[in-house]
């Protein structure tokens, strides 16, 4: 790693407080685009941080593709049935929003 690339040890919590209401947690800086562990990381940091009863869109950098090639097996991993969610739609910016309710 150069002094140019960022760390996962610099890198900001998308969120250190817990939502009681609907979000959107923001996973395309550009750290992001750089490292793919970074946005699923930072989305199940924003699941957890996301009170029952509402829902976080998680904005995912496009340099990754469709969140449905990474980010679905994860969630599907870790949460099994207990969460749903539901693609949005693609940004203007090429980015992607993927809806996960918070049961």
């Amino acid at each position: 790693m150069t002094d140019a690339d960022p760390s996962h040890d610099d890198a900001a919590p998308v969120t250190e407080q817990i939502h009681e209401n609907s979000w959107s947690a923001n996973l395309e800086e550009p750290a992001h685009a750089q490292d793919r562990k970074r946005i699923v990381d930072g989305a199940l940091s924003a699941i957890e941080h996301t009170a029952s009863g509402y829902h976080v869109n998680l904005v995912t950098h496009a340099e990754h593709g469709h969140p449905e090639t990474y980010l679905y097996e994860v969630l599907e991993a870790e949460y099994g049935d207990q969460l749903d969610w539901d693609y949005v739609d693609q940004c203007g910016c090429g980015g992607h929003v993927l809806r996960v309710h918070v049961p």
